[in-house]
């Protein structure tokens, strides 16, 4: 039987509901709590992110691209998307969507930076690509569900800090993950098991390197323009498709 709209996208409004539960906390805790304790609660999303990114990038070693080691083809795929993200201004151009965004719903401190972050940090990982494929093609919403939770209560710790900016990550939310929900019935022969194909992998591997880099901005130990990396999501499975081809 074929599945409706609902049924293939039940995941990605659910997800976006928890996103914007958490902002409405979040902005409801932003008055009330003394700079400290918000910054300890980013803190504690970054710590958690860094985590979750040092876990995702193990999937590189799992990765074999005939003789080139999935590690190897991950470099490459980061390097040059980065450098085709800077040559797009991949970065600057989410930034001018959340200034506009800004500009439009007259929001306030730190929006533009809330938005970004949290757009990059909800839409990037394997859950977003697994679970929206599971989704899609089967109705299974489970991934999507436990990704709705995580980023839920990420939203309230990003949202006392960065405002209300985080809450319109729903609109990324929506277009990426939705749009890999609607699309998943047209991948479904290429990748008969998501969880273990190594195009999946590699993409897996690419994508924690990057969640990585938004944790260390959350700690605010450097500032990585993670956003122009994007490129490398899609150069990954290519990269290894080349790589079983010349070896």
């Amino acid at each position: 039987m074929e599945l409706g709209f609902w049924e293939r996208t039940s995941g990605t409004w659910i997800n976006a509901a928890t996103v914007l539960a958490g902002t409405l906390v979040g902005l409801a805790l932003a008055g009330r709590l003394p700079e400290r304790l918000r910054r300890i609660m980013v803190q504690g999303v970054g710590l958690t992110t860094l985590f979750i990114g040092f876990t995702l990038a193990g999937a590189l070693n799992r990765v074999q691209g005939g003789t080139v080691d999935g590690l190897i083809i991950g470099l490459v795929a980061l390097v040059l998307g980065g450098l085709l993200g800077e040559w797009g201004r991949l970065e600057d151009g989410l930034e001018r969507l959340g200034h506009a965004l800004k500009t439009r719903f007259q929001g306030g401190g730190r929006f533009t930076e809330g938005f970004v972050t949290a757009s990059l940090l909800f839409c990037v990982g394997p859950l977003t690509l697994i679970g929206s494929i599971e989704n899609g093609l089967l109705g299974d919403d489970t991934l999507l569900m436990i990704k709705a939770t995580l980023d839920g209560l990420s939203a309230v710790a990003l949202t006392s800090a960065f405002g209300v900016g985080v809450g319109f990550s729903v609109l990324v939310i929506l277009l990426y993950q939705g749009g890999i929900s609607l699309a998943a019935a047209s991948v479904a022969a290429l990748l008969p098991d998501p969880a273990t194909d190594p195009r999946v992998l590699v993409v897996t591997g690419v994508g924690g390197l990057m969640i990585l880099g938004l944790g260390l901005n959350l700690l605010e130990l450097t500032r990585i323009r993670v956003a122009s990396f994007l490129p490398a999501l899609a150069l990954a499975p290519l990269l290894w498709a080349l790589a079983e081809l010349v070896s």
